[in-house]
């Protein structure tokens, strides 16, 4: 792990795999105009070829060297919330290989909000294409310490950028024509968008061909068998006997026979619980549970995003 981009852009520029720092979460980065080095990204995160991936720009100037048909919407989100956790899915350009998309006509595309990251973007003479570092499935890293972990001997170089600040990935925008629609709730509420766009619609799930990343329905999940539900105590009762770790939004549960629980926010603030949301689920797996049980938000603001991940995540709610 280290903080001097030399070596990272040394590596990029010999179409590797570098981890970096965003404000989301760290991603596994690679030449976004690089077949070879796109390709490694998907074998290291061991991704299905048919999930997407972001392209990752220093600046929004950049935008019409990758994508067309660009509609006005889409420029009017791109000034309101670049650099920043909002992804946009455009028209793609040639110069993008297939790959990167799987096969579909249009990019995933951002302006990620981290020093260090639009640091090394603006040295490169290429956009980085980047999923979360993590292996497919597996809880996202908001740490330089989880990707380490995951990728321990298999990847050299990893940025650390400190612990990421938003802590849960980007909203992703899609359009039909100048009609913006949500495909993946994000670090940017839905109230924040709608702000600036009007009224929204929503596809968040395609299982078969997803148009953009964080659409199948099993995702961030931990490697402990874990549970969704609006009620813990009662949901505590179903595993008589069992070594139990709770993740819960703002109120601890008192009852010592717990191995251990996760508050996300004591003052119930949306913010503060979606940045502690990935840390606290790295936590948790670590505890030699036999169950995880995770606490339902209330389903507002980033309320929405949190229980979107959170059921991703889980096996099954009771």
């Amino acid at each position: 792990m280290q903080t001097n981009i030399e070596k990272a852009i040394l590596e990029l520029n010999n179409t590797g795999i570098v981890a970096i720092p965003t404000e989301t979460v760290y991603g596994l980065a690679g030449n976004a105009f690089s077949e070879n080095a796109v390709k490694k990204i998907f074998r290291l995160k061991k991704r299905p070829a048919h999930n997407p991936l972001i392209v990752h720009l220093s600046s929004a100037d950049d935008l019409e060297k990758i994508a067309k048909e660009i509609p006005e919407t889409a420029f009017k989100l791109a000034r309101s919330f670049w650099p920043g956790p909002l992804t946009l899915v455009l028209k793609k350009k040639n110069i993008i290989p297939g790959v990167v998309t799987s096969g579909l006509e249009t990019v995933a595309v951002r302006v990620p909000n981290h020093p260090l990251t639009l640091e090394l973007l603006q040295r490169l003479q290429f956009p980085l294409a980047a999923p979360s570092a993590n292996p497919f499935g597996s809880i996202s890293p908001t740490k330089a310490a989880h990707v380490k972990k995951y990728f321990k001997g298999r990847l050299s170089t990893v940025l650390d950028g400190g612990e990421c600040e938003r802590g849960i990935e980007s909203t992703i925008v899609g359009f039909n024509g100048e009609e913006p629609i949500i495909l993946r709730h994000g670090a940017i509420s839905i109230e924040e968008l709608e702000k600036v766009v009007g009224s929204l619609k929503f596809s968040t799930h395609n299982e078969d061909k997803p148009n953009a990343p964080g659409m199948l329905s099993r995702h961030y999940s931990p490697a402990t068998e874990s549970y969704l539900t609006t009620d813990v105590i009662k949901a505590m009762t179903s595993f008589p006997g069992k070594r139990i770790g709770l993740l819960l939004f703002s109120k601890r549960v008192p009852d010592h026979t717990l191995i251990h629980q996760e508050v996300l926010s004591e003052t119930g603030n949306f913010k503060e619980a979606a940045n502690k949301l990935y840390a606290a689920m790295h936590r948790l797996d670590k505890k030699n549970a036999d169950v995880l049980i995770f606490e339902e938000l209330p389903e507002k603001g980033l309320g929405l995003t949190i229980n979107d991940k959170l059921r991703r995540a889980t096996n099954r709610k009771i």
